[in-house]
């Protein structure tokens, strides 16, 4: 048995008929490297049972503790049926990628089934580029960005040979999982733990609240602010100013209440035109990335006549996995702040006030404890966890006139060398993130083999045109070449 933390815990319940708390990953394959030259889900079946030893995830059944007293459990799926999980389909005639976006977005809209382990696989043929997409759909709760990757790592080669596997009897199964009545018990044991931890919360928690989603709680900034103050006069020590305390996010229309329908968009940038940016602006890849990001979302505001004067505020989770911590799972991430300059119309000015930005947001992010998400959530008892996860949600983006984000921005590293899938080599990987009332668009961005995969989520109602987002990402990163005028 495992128990899940708070912060995997809040992915469980934030979950609502139009709120969905799983993330997929779209992988572009070329079955020309196999030696039949084709793959089908049977394939696919077979690389991931040789593997299960390795994915232990994958068979992770949820088991919730009755009346809530604690929070849930992974519990190893006995009745695993690996047919279920992994599907097969095919797109109509031509197989464009606007048709695989559609399907993509369908597939991921609908929940997964909380009786079985939650995950589930598509291998979807008939692309026109004679290839075969991948679609693997898995919870948050069970994964971040980085163990997300590291599940796929496992999943692909260096070669299309494959690699060598561990005997396959090494995993060990739970013996004698606890039914309900020892559940409760082992819950009620827990019980004298809650205010205990909530103790030892307090200090790293409580000076750090504004960079916490309860910064939307009456009184959390004041409270924040003492802390400070007393945690200053107690050590001696000058905590800077966070910048994070200055940024108003503006209204737009995609900060608004989210429909259970989505639109995907997908697109690839080549890695070696944003390196050759980032060395003649002397920037990082990444705020190249979130610039051009702006831009392109500038385009989308004024193309619909609502560009605020201010900067938008851009959600960046951001890993604190150590790597003591590779292999564990779940999920260990910080959620950070930064403007998001689209009120500034030249690229070369918005890359540098995004370099200065983003440079104070690793400042703020060096000084933060790193389980500060996981602390802050200890305040709360797990049996109204659920409740107050839900309600702190809807304040932080649906409360009277300004959300607290007004998007999502996340930049996964991947590997700079080609891999392969039961023998098939990876093209590209995609991915598809989550989007929430009040955050009803999510750009996520994943280097792979000298490419940067972008992987562009909004609401189906709010950004019907969302599509248009990956011209502009071009468009961007254009004008800050060295060889191309700015405006």
């Amino acid at each position: 048995m495992r128990q899940l933390s708070s912060l995997d815990a809040q992915f469980l319940a934030l979950e609502t008929a139009r709120q969905s708390g799983h993330v997929a990953s779209v992988a572009i394959l070329d079955p020309s490297t196999r030696p039949t030259g084709s793959l089908a889900a049977a394939d696919i079946q077979v690389l991931i049972a040789e593997r299960l030893p390795l994915l232990p995830p994958l068979r992770w059944r949820l088991r919730e503790v009755p009346l809530s007293l604690d929070y849930p459990y992974w519990l190893d799926d006995r009745d695993f049926d690996l047919d279920f999980h992994v599907r097969e389909l095919g797109l109509a005639a031509p197989g464009s990628d606007a048709q695989l976006a559609h399907q993509v977005a369908r597939i991921v809209a609908r929940p997964l089934d909380r009786t079985r382990p939650l995950w589930e696989l598509y291998l979807i043929s008939g692309l026109i580029s004679g290839h075969v997409a991948m679609l693997t759909k898995i919870h948050h709760a069970l994964v971040d960005g980085i163990s997300g990757a590291e599940i796929m790592g496992l999943l692909l080669d260096l070669t299309p040979a494959g690699r060598e596997l561990p005997d396959p009897d090494t995993y060990a199964y739970d013996k004698s999982p606890p039914g309900r009545v020892g559940m409760v018990a082992r819950a009620v044991r827990g019980i004298p733990r809650y205010p205990l931890r909530a103790l030892r919360s307090l200090p790293a928690a409580v000076p750090n609240l504004q960079e916490t989603p309860f910064s939307t709680l009456p009184g959390a900034g004041a409270i924040g602010s003492v802390a400070k103050r007393v945690e200053r006069v107690l050590t001696g020590e000058e905590r800077p100013v966070h910048a994070r305390e200055r940024m108003v996010a503006p209204k737009t229309s995609f900060n608004g209440r989210v429909s259970a329908h989505r639109r995907f968009v997908f697109g690839q940038l080549k890695l070696d035109d944003v390196k050759a940016v980032k060395n003649a602006h002397g920037v990082t890849v990444n705020d190249v990335v979130v610039s051009i990001c702006a831009g392109a979302v500038r385009h989308w505001l004024v193309s619909h006549r609502e560009l605020p004067d201010e900067p938008l505020v851009a959600q960046i989770p951001v890993s604190v996995r150590k790597d003591e911590q590779v292999g564990t799972f779940g999920n260990r991430i910080i959620l950070m702040s930064a403007p998001l300059f689209t009120n500034e119309a030249d690229p070369v000015r918005r890359l540098a006030r995004t370099h200065e930005a983003l440079d104070g947001m690793k400042e703020r992010h060096r000084a933060l404890p790193a389980d500060l998400l996981q602390d802050a959530n200890h305040f709360i008892h797990p049996a109204v966890f659920s409740r107050a996860a839900r309600l702190t949600l809807r304040m932080a983006t649906s409360r009277p006139g300004r959300p607290t984000w007004n998007l999502v921005i996340s930049n996964v590293p991947g590997p700079p060398f080609p891999l392969y899938c039961a023998g098939a080599r990876l093209v590209a990987h995609y991915p598809f993130s989550v989007i929430t009332d009040g955050l009803g668009l999510n750009i996520t961005v994943m280097s792979y083999c000298g490419g940067l995969d972008f992987g562009i989520v909004s609401d189906r109602d709010q950004m019907p045109d969302v599509d248009r987002l990956m011209g502009w990402l071009g468009d961007e990163l254009t004008k800050l070449t060295p060889s191309a005028p700015s405006e």
